[in-house]
């Protein structure tokens, strides 16, 4: 669709290209609508890799526009290129004057289909749907119109209509300052995170649809395969009760609490076994997060966990705490419990610094409380802690009992900051026997095994 106002220019942005792209294989499509000025694929400084977008521009503008309504979304080496007219003004852009965001899309909506959709209400500067790296769509697009009555038109026309097999919902474009703005208590958008392996789309609007109604909702995976979510719903209330109902929920069965008895861990979030739901964090609250993570002093010790078993069954958090608060400031601790409220022989404790954690596992370790003696060591993250004991077990490494490459100590490695007796070397002889050794005290097994 030819556009009327258009820049006074004839430059295009071209967008999503395959990385294989070249400056050649553009010059040959695009010359072929009109005489082309100059291509250029951008590319990194460094690696010298396409970064999946270009420019060109042609000698005039009407041929621009050809080029705008004949190629728009064409495929080139299997990929629909996105086209649009390339916005030199950087406050246009930043502005957010005559944006849109669009929410709860089917997932067969591309960028043509979006574009196709809103264009009946004016000139599109430019039009995307929000995919992961894979190309899957993540559910939510954007529209920029050149105008605030075509995204005002826009709004009041497609916002609850039905696109494909959903119900979509349409609002004006808010700039990051606004959403931060935003009182955080009236929020629609909740995060859910170590959901089951075998968690899905359809599990998930089962648990969390009694809620209320689910405006959008997603189950991904990260790299690791762990399973996480984002549920969205109609009023602020209905995420409320989604959150205070769930947050801390134990999702396993029988069997997997019985096989994890050993093996349930306390993270930043909470224990990974429980089911963590929370607000979902706006873009701009999370990268604040990292960037305040990011600048904290190095010098700054790192807070220290400890894993401490042969617990009494009638030790809780508060008898935990008195235990080892002698040893430095504590940051957590955590007496874990079963179903009857008993402690399951098992706990960790957390110090703000090395030298504190160094205290506490020196004089802590084989001391008989409640008379057992007591194993405390550095808490090791569960991945971790498989992969040392596949290395010492693993054919070559050695027998147990004789280090191989797991090194026969129970801590699996220094950590940062950790001093040099903390890491084997200044531990007293019987303490290594309690670490992993065969040689160590009667009873004494690793502990996390």
């Amino acid at each position: 669709m030819a556009a009327s106002g258009v820049p006074q220019f004839a430059s295009l942005y071209v967008g999503d290209l395959h990385p294989d792209v070249t400056e050649a294989m553009l010059y040959e499509i695009f010359n072929s609508v009109g005489p082309v000025g100059s291509i250029r694929v951008c590319r990194d400084t460094v690696t010298r890799k396409s970064l999946g977008y270009g420019y060109v521009n042609f000698h005039s503008v009407g041929d621009a526009e050809r080029a705008l309504d004949t190629l728009n979304y064409s495929s080139i080496k299997g990929r629909a290129c996105r086209i649009m007219w390339s916005q030199r003004d950087p406050s246009l852009r930043k502005s957010g004057v005559g944006n849109i965001f669009v929410k709860n899309l089917d997932p067969n909506i591309d960028n043509k289909a979006l574009y196709d959709t809103f264009s009946l209400f004016g000139n599109i500067l430019s039009c995307k749907v929000a995919c992961e790296p894979g190309g899957k769509s993540r559910g939510y697009g954007f529209v920029h119109y050149e105008t605030e009555e075509a995204a005002k038109q826009a709004i009041e026309r497609v916002n609850g209509m039905q696109i494909g097999e959903k119900t979509v919902e349409v609002t004006a474009f808010l700039k990051r300052d606004s959403r931060d703005s935003a009182d955080s208590s009236n929020f629609t958008n909740i995060y859910a995170k170590n959901l089951p392996k075998d968690f899905n789309d359809d599990k998930l609007t089962e648990m969390f649809g009694s809620f209320g109604a689910i405006t959008s909702s997603r189950v991904n995976e990260d790299a690791k395969g762990r399973k996480f979510a984002f549920v969205n719903y109609e009023t602020s209330d209905q995420a409320k009760a989604a959150v205070e109902a769930l947050h801390k929920k134990d999702l396993r069965t029988s069997e997997d609490k019985e096989k994890d008895d050993k093996e349930e861990e306390e993270g930043p979030d909470g224990p990974s076994h429980l089911l963590y739901v929370a607000r979902a964090l706006t873009k701009a609250e999370r990268a604040a997060e990292f960037s305040k993570n990011k600048q904290e002093d190095p010098s700054k010790p790192a807070g220290v966990n400890l894993y401490v078993k042969n617990l009494d069954e009638t030790i809780d958090d508060a008898a935990l705490r008195a235990l080892f608060e002698a040893f430095g400031t504590i940051s957590s601790v955590s007496a874990v419990k079963d179903s009857g409220d008993k402690c399951k022989g098992f706990g960790f404790v957390a110090f703000s610094s090395p030298d504190e954690a160094t205290k506490a596992v020196t004089e802590m370790h084989l001391k008989v409380v409640k008379g057992k003696p007591l194993y405390v060591g550095l808490a090791e993250k569960r991945d971790a802690r498989q992969e040392r004991l596949r290395q010492r077990y693993s054919p070559g490494a050695g027998m147990p009992g004789q280090g191989g490459k797991g090194g026969g100590k129970g801590f699996g490695g220094p950590m940062p900051g950790m001093p040099p007796q903390m890491m084997g070397g200044g531990m007293p002889p019987m303490m290594m026997g309690g670490m992993g050794m065969k040689g160590g005290m009667p009873g004494q097994t690793n502990p996390q095994m």
